[in-house]
């Protein structure tokens, strides 16, 4: 009743302020400029976009050249670009993680079985002998009463964790936040608290369904050269995943045969579980320290200048990797050619119509693909004033194969964000609707994330669940056609004669809409209460 309360007051503010603003030019977001631009990103010329590669050369020059000749202004000083200084971490295995123990030994073979990584700047790290340890999810939340790294020392050991949270398919709402995600489910949380438990290594048990992606997005995501942003944070010697075939036959030969690690994982009373195995890898590393580009632009305001609202969407992808099908060049098309080229539409958009009292800034991020890396060092190092920054609305993987109902909004709940794109919505005769996979933890997963962490009320949607001409069932099946055969995988290409942007076009007009709205008011949205991200606002 509170939120909803809220609901109608801000909804009689925002159209107090429209009836002054009724004259402003609703220009419109242009498919074909969206076209034209997934095309080139994705084409075999931007090598796949990775950082450090001649693919990021060709691909922030590009938006820097297209930001140009909009006629839109430096986002940073006088300069298009944000240095952004990584480490890339070309990483080597060994061809076996050995796992030993009382009863014999076995080997799991590099990518079949296993991956394995470093965030540490040195040549060559390793486990040697490490005494293996269950914990459970490797959570620590004071908030829950839960710790399963309590009673142990973990110096030299590797500890062993389950992907997602407790709540995950516990049918217990009340334990964590039941099926939806927290960050506690997230691989990057699992490694940084296993590292400052003191732990040698980490090994996380791939598990499709609570991971939300096959082992084969593992093989292609763990694999080759990594980039890292230097960091004095407590760091692990290795970073692994193992399959759970692998995880089964590992637990077979353990102290834990025959039971059931999962729900003993679920309990609120686990206590760490040590194996009576221990586990040998190494990985050699080739070091190069490099700097990579946000890509940064804007258009002043004419009133509040210093008030801005941030349009964002990462323009990297994997690069050149592993061969499927003969193709060795992951473009990423919708992942992320389709925001990237929507940061151009809409400031293309932007400068059709009339001028906004608020400015507004286009920022291409890097690094998303290996850790949100670019929006984590522009949190850390922020060109605009996030007190004055008014709201961020990231543009991640927008796909759809055709116009939408629904607007399904990631995070729904957290801000009076939800307000603003409920009002687009109805303007368009759609509809909005929490994540529905909500236990996949998307809100974790892209740029907006490190946007909100600084207390920036930030906007993650797009239709994803019920078109205008095609039903619940035909969507789901071409979202799931689409996680399962190209999300990180080479055949994430364009196809002029396939690809359907009307979809796209119409989030995109929203997202404007949103934008427009926001600046030419003097409101700042807010976050609710209970939000983890409002503190940092205050």
């Amino acid at each position: 009743m509170k939120n909803y309360l809220k609901f109608l007051v801000l909804l009689l503010c925002i159209s107090c302020e429209n009836d002054s603003n009724e004259s402003i030019e609703m220009a419109q977001v242009d498919q074909a400029t969206i076209a034209t631009h997934i095309e080139r990103l994705a084409s075999d010329e931007f090598l796949g976009r990775k950082p450090f590669t001649e693919g990021e050369v060709l691909t922030v020059n590009y938006l820097k050249e297209e930001f140009e000749k909009l006629g839109l202004l430096p986002g940073n000083g006088d300069s298009f670009f944000q240095d952004v200084p990584m480490v890339e971490i070309d990483g080597t295995p060994s061809e076996t993680m050995v796992i030993s123990g009382k009863n014999g030994s076995f080997d799991l073979g590099v990518l079949q079985d296993f991956v394995a990584t470093t965030n540490k700047v040195e040549t060559e790290v390793s486990l040697e002998n490490s005494e293996l340890v269950f914990a459970g999810y490797g959570v620590v939340a004071p908030e829950y009463g839960w710790n399963d790294y309590e009673g142990i020392d973990w110096k030299g050991k590797t500890a062993v964790v389950l992907i997602n949270d407790p709540g995950f398919q516990s049918g217990d709402s009340s334990l964590f936040k039941g099926n939806e995600m927290t960050y506690y489910g997230r691989w990057t949380y699992k490694y940084e608290e296993a590292a400052r438990q003191g732990a040698a290594g980490l090994i996380i048990i791939h598990d499709t369904e609570p991971a939300s992606y096959g082992w084969n997005v593992i093989e292609s995501g763990w694999t080759g050269a990594r980039l890292v942003i230097a960091s004095d944070l407590p760091l692990l010697n290795v970073e692994s995943w193992i399959s759970g075939e692998s995880a089964q036959k590992m637990f077979a030969a353990s102290a834990m045969k025959g039971q059931d690690y999962k729900a003993l994982a679920r309990d609120k009373n686990f206590n760490p579980i040590p194996l009576d195995l221990n586990v040998s890898v190494s990985i050699e590393n080739k070091i190069k320290k490099d700097v990579s580009k946000n890509v940064v632009a804007m258009i002043p305001g004419t009133d509040r200048k210093d008030e801005v609202i941030i349009y964002s969407a990462h323009w990297d992808h994997l690069g050149v990797g592993k061969a499927i099908e003969g193709d060795s060049i992951y473009n990423g098309a919708v992942d992320n050619a389709s925001g990237t080229a929507g940061l151009l539409a809409l400031a293309e958009a932007f400068k059709k119509g009339e001028a906004t009292k608020r400015s507004i800034v286009f920022i291409a991020l890097t690094g998303e693909e290996q850790g949100l890396l670019g929006s984590a060092f522009y949190a850390e190092n922020p060109i605009f004033d996030p007190k004055k920054t008014v709201a961020n609305i990231n543009m991640d993987a927008l796909d759809s194969p055709g116009k939408m109902k629904d607007l399904t909004i990631t995070g729904y709940g957290h801000s009076e964000m939800d307000i603003y794109a409920k009002e687009a919505a109805l303007e368009q005769g759609r509809y909005i609707i929490p994540d529905p996979e909500a236990e996949k933890g998307y809100f974790f997963r892209s740029d907006h994330f490190n946007f909100a962490k600084i207390g920036i009320p930030a906007l993650y949607a797009s239709g994803t669940y019920e078109g205008f001409d095609k039903s619940k069932e035909e969507i789901k099946a071409y979202n799931d056609f689409y996680r399962i055969n190209k999300y990180h995988q080479p055949a994430d290409g364009y196809n002029t004669e396939t690809t359907e942007l009307s979809g796209v076009q119409l989030d995109l007009q929203l997202f404007f809409s949103v934008g427009m709205k926001l600046a030419n008011e003097d409101y700042f949205p807010k976050w609710y209460d209970g939000s983890e991200f409002k503190a940092a606002r205050e």
